[in-house]
């Protein structure tokens, strides 16, 4: 069984594809939500999920929450003196999720999608993998939480959608996807995102509010103090999503501290909270060329969106009221339980695919002439672009800076920063080159890119036809005969555009064209021509598709036009 997990900040959620539908796997207590909270009791045995969370107030030393937020870095959490990394806080809920499913369904898990914030760039991904393997999981493949909540949407009634907005602001996280549904195809157009914007915030930020409003002393030796005030904080935040006001009530060293706390005081509490919301929003358009008036929907994902300053704030932002057709808490585990379901070749999803795009850009580092002709290195160059529809293969050639140089570097980045050293380090790869004079040796460095994590870079050196590899994946336990199937997959893709029969006969055809024609229409003919070596230049399917049907058609009205 190929199950498919949404590791939430908060709550986190396991489904399958069973019996023609996504379906919800409760756990122990019947529920389909487990707090992603992990507890050491006092005879050193570990609670996971509710019981674990219940003990956040009473044993905020020995419990853990919110640890997704610090994957991918080498930041502990100490519980009771006993130091834990964010992997194995994750791998303990995960593991809890698998024997849940195993309990329910009667049969082994053998195989799991895992869900991913958008924005979780590759340490990130590396860790939840590790998380996965830890728990004793086949980790088959990360997919991106909106992309999950996209496919769960998608096939509601599998009709065609025109671009829509996966709107999804969990506990921690914050992701926008705009999404297309044509004729089975659910193609994620554009992705943005923000990993340090969630619910957890804008409870934060009203318990700064409850606190002085309801003069909460302040203890900085009681911990407990401090998580009573988050929880009763949490407890109202979600109290004002169904009412427009809600008693914050606090009992400490016998004494209770109350105050009265409005959706008004919420809004005005999480209002820079609120501004943070736009900027993805924005980038994620930016990045497919659509503006706010032509998503056919805004479909709100993740349980914070229940929150009417959240959902005030998109109907604002898109001037129209967003659509909440599915559960947002259970969106994402749904979509991973069809990725399941399309993993495993079910029947009933032969007719839909999935194409992801690469959230981050990836490329290498170079060196640029100053105006004194100085070198100025550690300059970014990306070779595949964010929003770019994977898989992906893209070639760019650079030349030697320095004379009789020996060898070139090429450090692999992922990130949008101008100097590489705020970008992620992948891998490094160093080529040997013949020494001549300056620029006049070249190399083509290709990226080629796949939707489950694998970077192929291929660099080859034009002098001498040399030709060096480095195979990066977010899967370091890889199976060796899955990693050749799929870096075979790549390889039909290193073909350049301009290279492909296809767009070489369309040149053809131009070229001929120009031949016959005389005067303005000959001139339009080459214009045609250069255009379309521009676009073949940017080595863009979606560009290259949409030139090549456009010439085809004006090469066809010329011709038509043409005196027999």
């Amino acid at each position: 069984m190929i199950v498919g997990i949404d590791l939430g900040t908060t709550n986190s959620a396991i489904a399958r594809w069973h019996d023609g539908r996504a379906e919800l796997i409760p756990n122990a207590l019947g529920a389909t939500l487990t707090p992603s909270a992990v507890s050491l009791a006092e005879d050193a045995s570990v609670l996971v999920g509710a019981a674990a969370r219940d003990r956040q107030i009473t044993h905020p030393e020995r419990t853990a929450t919110t640890f997704k937020r610090l994957m991918g870095t080498s930041q502990k959490v100490t519980l009771d003196g006993v130091a834990f990394t964010p992997e194995d806080l994750s791998a303990l809920v995960l593991r809890q999720l698998r024997e849940d499913a195993e309990r329910h369904c009667g049969e082994p898990v053998t195989g799991a999608i895992i869900t991913v914030p958008a924005y979780f760039n590759d340490r990130q991904r590396k860790a939840t993998r590790r998380a996965g393997q830890l728990a004793g999981l086949h980790v088959e493949r990360l997919v991106n939480e909106p992309t999950a909540a996209a496919l769960a949407y998608g096939i509601v009634d599998r009709s065609d959608r025109e671009p829509f907005l996966v709107f999804d602001l969990g506990g921690g996280t914050f992701d926008v996807s705009i999404v297309d549904v044509f004729d089975g195809i659910i193609e994620v157009r554009a992705s943005a995102g923000d990993n340090r914007l969630g619910g957890e915030d804008f409870t934060a930020a009203l318990a700064v509010v409850a606190r002085a409003r309801a003069g909460v002393p302040s203890d900085p030796a009681s911990p407990r103090l401090d998580e009573a005030v988050r929880a009763e904080a949490e407890r109202v935040r979600i109290a004002l999503s169904d009412a427009d006001s809600a008693t914050f009530s606090l009992v400490w060293a016998d004494r209770r501290y109350e105050a009265e706390l409005t959706g008004a005081d919420l809004e005005a509490a999480a209002a820079p909270l609120l501004d943070r919301l736009r900027e993805p929003v924005l980038r994620a358009m930016r990045d497919c060329r659509l503006r706010a008036e032509e998503m056919s929907e805004i479909v709100l994902v993740g349980g914070a969106t229940r929150m009417p300053i959240v959902r005030r704030a998109v109907t604002r932002m898109f001037g129209r009221f967003p659509s909440h057709v599915i559960d947002p808490d259970r969106a994402i585990a749904l979509g991973a339980a069809v990725q399941a379901g399309l993993k495993a070749r079910a029947a009933d999803l032969a007719e839909i695919r999935l194409t992801d795009i690469c959230p981050f850009s990836l490329g290498t580092d170079v060196a640029d002439r100053g105006p004194q002709g100085q070198i100025l290195a550690g300059r970014f160059k990306p070779l595949i672009e964010r929003g770019t529809v994977l898989p992906a293969s893209r070639v760019h050639r650079f030349v030697t800076m320095t004379p009789n140089q020996a060898k070139v570097e090429f450090d692999i980045y992922q990130g949008e920063a101008r100097r590489v050293d705020a970008n992620v380090l992948l891998g490094s790869l160093s080529i040997p080159v013949p020494p001549r004079p300056a620029g006049e040796i070249a190399l083509d460095c290709r990226f080629s890119y796949d939707v489950s994590g694998l970077l192929e870079v291929d660099v080859t050196v034009l002098t001498t036809g040399e030709t060096h590899q480095l195979v990066l994946t977010d899967d370091e336990s890889i199976d060796p005969a899955e990693l050749a199937a799929r870096r075979a997959a790549l390889a039909a893709l290193k073909m350049h555009p301009r290279d492909e029969a296809r767009h070489r006969a369309l040149l053809a055809r131009a070229e001929r064209c120009f031949e016959l024609f005389l005067g303005n229409q000959r001139e339009f003919v080459a214009g045609l021509i250069a255009h379309f070596e521009t676009v073949l230049a940017t080595q863009e399917p979606r560009e290259i598709a949409e030139a090549h049907a456009a010439i085809s058609a004006r090469l066809d009205q010329l011709e038509r036009e043409r005196p027999s």
